[in-house]
């Protein structure tokens, strides 16, 4: 039970986030004894992945701004020394701001209703009590007395369980109507349309006879099967030859997470999507270029791999911005677009001469590990890499506790040192070394620290934006900045086989520094992109694009580069991990995790590769000798089947 935990730890860690997990993996990993513990009720933190249903129950926490479980608490204050000083947390998680969700997929009542009736009477189909009131507020007006009347309706539908779900990467098995697509206002409207505003835009255009043929996504649909959706807070890619791909090989943790190739790199030029050829065969093959700017293209990108050993080509542009020095290297427009925007991935006026080198040798470096692509994407989401490195914590002895809150630290006024942290039940746990997510701390401690923000939208439409003969497509795309000085915006598309949506829809990631809210900052993309949802009637070239369903906007903390000097009375012995950055990658996490790690614990390595299964003791083994030379481990049981996985090459999980 929580409320008996052990009092006594090397490591306390607070918050699940990835390097707060890492860090977790390393510790144990190393014979420190690790209490992991989390407020919420969900792995990942800010890096979780969530079920349709699960996201709208997280919507609607972060809308209601609940405070967390202070009325169940214990007051603290009584169990605090004369020779003792308390450091309070933060009794709200503040890092989500701004969230606004619209659906614009028809409302199709009667399987809604029959749905919301099936699951109110089976609660075996795993959908919280809360989830009823959040699909409520989702609806029009005028839906809302039906569902509430819809108790006795017969459930026409059944889902599978978690663990029925195959772990293959296979599309789903279902049957989808089809029908005409017929620009229907009442697929695209908000919940404050009216049904004489749907009739009207409805005869508006149902008269057109030449309409491509699509699949009609409903939002009882996308309700039903909403455990197909696996939907990322934080949008990342994991570059094939990066920090985080090494460290899950280095430390095995790799066999707990599967992934799959990003398939193409797209560019957003002149109002259209246009996919970047990658590989020299992918040069040579397209159609979007001269056979100039072919071998143009292939002698900058070969010099960008050199491009060290070459300083008299880049040095007397080193003050310059990258996208300046492209130009001296008499690149056509089409090609300094591509290798700005689709293959360095940098911005056109913060981007150094040398950075945009260097973006451009890493992307290059990273192709044809694994793919034609230097990017991969994790199956199920984002959420399952922090997942798999506190697997590892807990195969190695440490013990986790969700839903469990820290009310302060505990100081040692003589030594300045915390000697323990007093949770919720009242009980005092102590550590030698406290880690602890930002979000965790309080105002006072965080009143000198200046957050940026990251600007998120998700997305669920029913086609690719670039459409090709292969449906199954994972895409990467940058838009560039309407205006100058503006952020670009990264666009992540996501299809079935990811296993983070149903099948025919695609979930669509918008991520960039934040200027304004979310919604504000990435609603043109969104227009550009997808069929706009404010036009009565609908040309031939918006019936080209996707239809977009459902979207979330919020905005999301960047913790990220905060220095340690801003934060107020830290003891020296509490360290802080801070949460999503709004890069691509995940190398500022890796890179954090392991600095903190060596600062605590210096003549140990950052978790070591797994010890041989023969060098391995386990509890209640103690005839077993140790042999001289190896490392020898005490390994935990693992409490949940699906949690110890057979033994595969962590090769076998990184590829296609």
């Amino acid at each position: 039970m929580a409320d008996n935990l052990p009092t006594e730890f090397d490591v306390v860690i607070i918050g699940t986030g990835l390097p707060e997990s890492i860090l977790a993996a390393a510790c144990s990993r190393s014979g420190q004894s690790v209490l992991h513990i989390d407020s919420r009720s969900y792995y990942g933190g800010n890096w979780a992945s969530f079920s349709f249903s699960g996201l709208l129950s997280w919507l609607k926490e972060y809308q209601q701004n609940n405070d967390i479980g202070e009325e169940s608490t214990v007051v603290w204050q009584d169990l605090i020394h004369e020779t003792e000083e308390a450091i309070t947390l933060r009794k709200k998680d503040e890092t989500i701001q701004h969230t606004e969700a619209f659906c614009y997929a028809s409302q199709d009542m009667e399987d809604n209703v029959e749905e919301i009736g099936a699951l109110q009477k089976n609660p075996s189909l795993g959908v919280s009590n809360t989830f009823t009131e959040v699909l409520d507020s989702a609806l029009p007006e005028e839906s809302q007395s039906s569902y509430f009347n819809s108790d006795e309706m017969p459930a026409k539908h059944t889902q599978k369980s978690d663990t029925e779900i195959s772990l293959e990467v296979t599309d789903v098995e279902e049957s989808v109507e089809k029908e005409k697509y017929c620009g229907d206002k009442t697929c695209m409207h908000t919940v404050s349309d009216k049904d004489g505003d749907k009739d009207e835009s409805k005869s508006t255009v149902e008269d057109k006879a030449d309409e491509p043929i699509r699949n009609r996504i409903t939002y009882s649909q996308i309700v039903k099967e909403g455990r197909r959706f696996n939907i990322d807070l934080v949008s990342k890619l994991l570059y094939s030859q990066g920090l985080l791909i090494d460290l899950l090989i280095k430390s095995d943790v790799s066999r707990y997470v599967e992934f799959k190739n990003v398939t193409r790199i797209l560019a957003f030029r002149e109002g259209k999507v246009e996919q970047v050829p990658c590989s020299r065969a992918d040069v040579f093959n397209s159609k979007e270029l001269t056979m100039v700017e072919k071998r143009m293209l292939m002698k900058f990108l070969t010099f960008c791999l050199e491009y060290e050993q070459h300083p008299d080509e880049y040095q007397a542009f080193r003050q310059c911005s990258f996208s300046e020095y492209l130009k001296t290297k008499k690149l056509t427009p089409n090609l300094q677009h591509f290798v700005l925007h689709s293959i360095a991935m940098t911005s056109e006026s913060s981007c150094t001469t040398i950075d945009g080198l260097n973006a451009t040798k890493n992307f290059l470096q990273c192709l044809g590990r694994f793919g034609n692509t230097p990017f991969l994407f994790p199956l199920y989401g984002q959420g399952e890499i922090p997942q798999g490195f506190c697997r590892m914590c807990a195969v190695f002895g440490g013990i986790y506790c969700l839903r469990h809150k820290v009310q302060c630290f505990v100081v040692d006024k003589e030594s300045g040192r915390c000697k323990a942290i007093i949770d919720h039940f009242g009980q005092r746990i102590n550590a030698k070394y406290f880690i602890v997510e930002d979000s965790y701390l309080s105002e006072e401690t965080c009143s000198n620290v200046q957050y940026k923000q990251i600007s998120r939208a998700v997305l669920i439409t029913d086609q690719s934006i670039l459409k090709t003969d292969l449906d199954q497509q994972t895409s990467i795309l940058i838009v560039p900045p309407a205006e100058p000085g503006a952020c670009a915006v990264r666009v992540t598309e996501l299809c079935s086989s990811t296993m983070t949506c149903m099948k025919d829809t695609y979930l669509v990631h918008l991520t960039c520094s934040s200027s304004k809210t979310a919604r504000e900052d990435l609603e043109s993309v969104v227009k550009k992109l997808f069929t706009p949802y404010t036009e009565t009637e609908i040309n031939e070239e918006e019936l080209t694009k996707p239809r977009l369903l459902w979207a979330l906007y919020f905005n999301m903390r960047d913790s990220s580069g905060i220095s340690r000097s801003l934060y107020n009375g830290l003891p020296s012995n509490v360290y802080v991990c801070s949460g999503p950055d709004c890069g691509l990658g995940n190398e500022h996490a890796v890179k954090q995790a392991e600095t903190l790690f060596q600062e605590i614990f210096p003549t140990e390595e950052f978790c070591p590769p797994p010890p041989n299964p023969e060098d391995v003791i386990f509890d209640g083994d103690d005839k077993q000798p140790e042999t001289p030379g190896t490392n020898n481990v005490v390994m935990a049981k693992l409490e949940s089947s699906e949690e110890s996985k057979n033994l595969e090459s962590p090769e076998k999980h990184l590829q296609n």
